[in-house]
């Protein structure tokens, strides 16, 4: 299998081939609203339906339940500011709700919402300013959060009271997630005082936190139907006890961004510094990378990536660019 695997991605990207015939889907959306700084700066794609959902800096939330042909507002009252971390913009990832996160840079405190119409809940002004905030999913007022402080070193912020008031727990903080009320794992940052990083865990909602894994993501975790996975230190790991222990899946070399889940748990993308790769055994093997839009200049920290397994079609993006498409079900 893994020798099919690899061939098929050598035959797609092989020297003398066609380029991945990515194409533009926001055009005229872009051109109508008259966005702030960074443009379009998120996307999501809700599975299984495939319906899109785009967030413009300081005009708020779009959808498009037609690929991109069409665009609606999502809510009345558009939080103003920008996504920026990939992947900030979450739509409830356990698929329990239709609820929106969105944690903004520049503007808005942290903003939760809907994929309907109607008004936007604001968080504390203390969440203004920040690169993602993590919630806990299983809890219907999401009051266990956790939150970044852009450009502040490492600031990490928790919520125990669903956004009402925060309480910064000091520097040197990276990516995390929230599995529960009182259960959550964080990334450490590498410093000269902390050399290694590494991932920590909190049992008591954010109280104390103790040693979990060694290696130290840089990319936001994504939460799949087996578990929680992260990249980090060249390969991707996964946990399926809430962060108590870590089993390494496979090497991914450069990895940025990801997985994106493709149509089973054993399908998964991963944005790489030189393209998108991707897995049918569930992260053992990958194909050769394909190549992102010329219209991108290269994969950067902005870049974001989704998929919709009911078209089979990849989209990218970076904050500022159009959102592509690439349609593989053709």
């Amino acid at each position: 299998m893994r020798a099919v695997l690899f061939a098929v991605g050598v035959v797609l990207t092989a020297p003398g081939s066609a380029p991945a015939d990515w194409r533009p889907v926001t055009t005229e959306l872009l051109a109508k609203e008259k966005t702030g700084f960074g443009g379009l700066c998120g996307v999501v794609v809700e599975r299984p339906s495939g319906r899109l959902f785009v967030d413009l800096s300081d005009r708020g939330v779009f959808t498009s339940a037609d690929r991109g042909k069409s665009w609606a507002r999502v809510e009345t009252s558009p939080p103003k500011g920008r996504t920026e971390t990939p992947g900030c913009f979450q739509l409830d990832p356990t698929g329990r709700t239709n609820r929106l996160l969105l944690p903004l840079v520049y503007g808005s405190p942290i903003a939760v919402g809907s994929t309907g119409p109607g008004e936007w809940r604001i968080l504390d002004k203390a969440s203004v300013h920040v690169d993602w905030c993590a919630a806990d999913w299983t809890d219907p007022d999401l009051k266990f959060l956790l939150a970044l402080k852009h450009e502040s070193g490492g600031v990490l912020l928790r919520s125990h009271d669903g956004g009402k008031t925060f309480t910064d727990l000091g520097k040197g903080h990276g990516p995390a997630w929230v599995f529960d009320a009182d259960t959550a794992v964080v990334a450490k940052t590498k410093t000269k005082d902390h050399p290694k990083g590494g991932v920590v865990r909190t049992t008591d909602g954010g109280a104390t936190f103790a040693p979990a894994a060694e290696f130290t993501p840089t990319a936001l975790p994504r939460w799949g139907s087996d578990g929680l996975y992260w990249l980090a230190d060249g390969a991707l790991h996964r946990t399926t006890d809430k962060g108590q222990t870590w089993a390494k899946l496979g090497a991914v070399k450069d990895g940025r961004y990801g997985p994106v889940f493709g149509k089973d748990a054993k399908h998964l993308f991963v944005l790489t510094g030189a393209g998108v790769v991707e897995s049918t055994d569930g992260g053992a093997a990958w194909s050769a990378p394909v190549a992102v839009p010329p219209g991108l200049k290269g994969v950067s920290p902005l870049t974001w990536l989704e998929y919709d397994p009911a078209a089979d079609a990849l989209y990218v993006m970076k904050m500022g660019s159009e959102l592509y498409v690439l349609d593989r079900g053709k």
